[in-house]
């Protein structure tokens, strides 16, 4: 079932529970005000069917047929219709009269806004039509104590309902956005920001850097051989090698530190409020960490890390200076032999050896 059935039958299953209540509770407003006109017994059993019966053979309507959406709003219009059938079987009795038409009214607007509005009042129109040919009612201009009670149960009931089910809908629907707004900016692979994310979060610390004049550090960290990864071991063994990288920076980072999948095998890291060789020390501690892990799929295999360090300086007039800078020693680390933290204008860290490929 595509996206406009599951829509359907989401939109069926919320209609069902308030249509039951709505038309139960509007079945005491429009038999108050019928029984004074002494109907006939056809018009009681149609009264009995559309406030008890109806909702039921609605929702199993809409639930069986090849789009339920398009189901529901037919039942929504069938809806309108005999609401105006009964506006003109009560002879225009005010209260009744007006309760009606407003539940459908809003009933229509929650459903489908405005244009529904305007379907569902010609629909109704078309009732009142039908009703008056049947009935060719008087109006009556008074409201009897005991059909003004019998609307109540309608006027205080349904619109609660109504709130309640608009209410749960906003909620989802503000949770799923929320998702979506997580899942745009997150690396599937990794879990890490994705190379837009973490470059708008870049562009943010830049500015409070520049703001505050405050300092801080952005890493970027390589695999090093990864094609080769790839080539001897596998690309599955590649995936794992980069969830492990991400995995080593969420334990290893603090709380305020941002890190990110730029692309491919390479990461990135904002390290706020920190002094270069204090983040010096921080990557080259986190690259030693990474070279002692093992993977069970593949035991030989050993991987390094080479990682460019930049610091936050006021002569940067702009966000991609600074990562330039970075990236700048990102690529003395991988042209003076990999596996290494580079500072940028600091010489060379060397780190300890390791085993690569």
């Amino acid at each position: 079932m595509g996206k406009t059935g599951g829509k359907g039958l989401s939109l069926a299953r919320r209609l069902y529970a308030s249509r039951s209540l709505g038309l139960a509770a509007g079945l005491v407003c429009v038999a108050a005000a019928m029984y004074p006109l002494d109907p006939p017994l056809w018009v009681w059993a149609m009264m009995l069917f559309n406030g008890i019966f109806w909702p039921h053979v609605a929702y199993q309507w809409a639930r069986r047929a090849k789009v339920p959406y398009h189901a529901e709003h037919r039942n929504l219009l069938v809806d309108a219709f005999l609401g105006g059938f009964w506006v003109a079987a009560m002879q225009f009795n005010p209260l009744p009269s007006a309760t009606t038409i407003a539940m459908m009214a809003m009933n229509n607007v929650a459903i489908g806004g405005l244009r529904f509005l305007l379907v569902g009042t010609v629909a109704q129109l078309l009732g009142v039509c039908v009703g008056y040919f049947l009935f060719v009612p008087a109006f009556i201009p008074e409201t009897s104590q005991l059909q003004l009670y019998a609307c109540l149960p309608l006027l205080c009931l349904y619109p609660l309902a109504l709130g309640w089910i608009c209410f749960r809908q906003a909620t989802t629907l503000g949770r799923q956005k929320r998702e979506l707004l997580a899942l745009s900016r997150t690396d599937s692979l990794t879990g890490l920001l994705n190379h837009g994310a973490w470059k708008d979060q870049l562009e943010v610390e830049f500015q409070r850097c520049k703001r505050q004049s405050r300092g801080g550090a952005i890493a970027l960290i390589d695999v090093d051989h990864f094609k080769a990864i790839n080539d001897t071991y596998g690309h599955v063994a590649g995936d794992i090698v980069l969830r492990q990288l991400s995995k080593v920076l969420k334990q290893n980072l603090r709380a305020t530190d941002v890190a990110g999948r730029y692309g491919g095998d390479e990461f990135c890291v904002i390290l706020p409020d920190l002094a270069l060789g204090s983040a010096a020390a921080a990557m080259d501690a986190l690259r030693d960490r990474f070279a002692t892990l093992s993977y069970e799929q593949s035991p030989a295999l050993k991987v390094s890390l080479s990682i460019g360090l930049a610091a936050f300086t006021q002569a940067h007039t702009d966000a991609t200076l600074w990562l330039n800078d970075a990236d700048q020693a990102l690529y003395q680390a991988k042209t003076t032999g990999r596996n290494r933290v580079i500072c940028s204008g600091d010489g060379v860290r060397t780190a300890h050896t390791a085993i690569t490929l």
